[in-house]
């Protein structure tokens, strides 16, 4: 029995996945990738590591100033341009379970999103991210110390991802997984939804 529902951000709750993705593809244009490709081939990977990969790509050093420029390109596209998915706030609105965020983004990523979308409410003090723990899926330390926080085990908590790498770290963490995929594309052998209006209908029957 679901006891405790754990949400990712990034493209879970809130549809962030693209801008970020464009604004990459933007300030690296001689990786000849788009931002819808750049999406569908490293969603919810660790940041750090998508460098890692581009670097081979590149002769341009993608060091601390380049993500320092990611990052003030990506913050006012998010000022401007994110949202949270169609039906997140009457869902959390009406959530009769605890629930918490697990989410890879650094802790001014995700504050700045919620208060973007107006989800900050819903989420006072119930906030994790990889980089205070140090440690980022597919490991399932995140997700681990989510549910010891909320002070349950992680068999009892449902989590809702959006990556392979998510379902992942959930899976070795012992915990369910369900995953958002709102475009119709399911991650493998994973039971998934296209909609938050049914979601809690969805999760009852789990």
């Amino acid at each position: 029995m679901v006891k405790a529902l754990i949400f990712d951000l990034d493209g879970t709750l809130v549809d962030s996945e693209l801008i970020g993705a464009e604004t990459l593809a933007a300030l690296l244009p001689e990786l000849g990738l788009s931002g819808a490709e750049i999406t569908a081939r490293y969603r919810g990977w660790r940041f750090k590591t998508i460098l890692e990969e581009f670097s081979k790509r590149t002769i341009r050093p993608l060091d601390d100033d380049f993500i320092a420029l990611y990052r003030a390109r990506s913050s006012v596209r998010f000022e401007n341009e994110l949202k949270a998915f169609p039906f997140v706030e009457e869902m959390l609105d009406a959530a009769r379970l605890p629930f918490c965020i697990a989410s890879s983004g650094p802790p001014e990523k995700i504050n700045r999103s919620l208060r973007v979308t107006g989800l900050a409410r819903f989420f006072p003090d119930r906030t994790f991210s990889a980089y205070s723990i140090n440690s980022w899926k597919p490991d399932p330390d995140l997700f681990l110390h989510a549910a010891r926080a909320m002070g349950f085990r992680p068999q009892d908590c449902l989590v809702i991802e959006d990556s392979a790498v998510g379902v992942e770290a959930a899976r070795r963490a012992g915990m369910p997984v369900l995953v958002h995929a709102p475009e119709g594309e399911p991650v493998a052998d994973c039971p998934s939804f296209s909609s938050y209006a049914g979601f809690h209908a969805l999760v009852a029957r789990l």
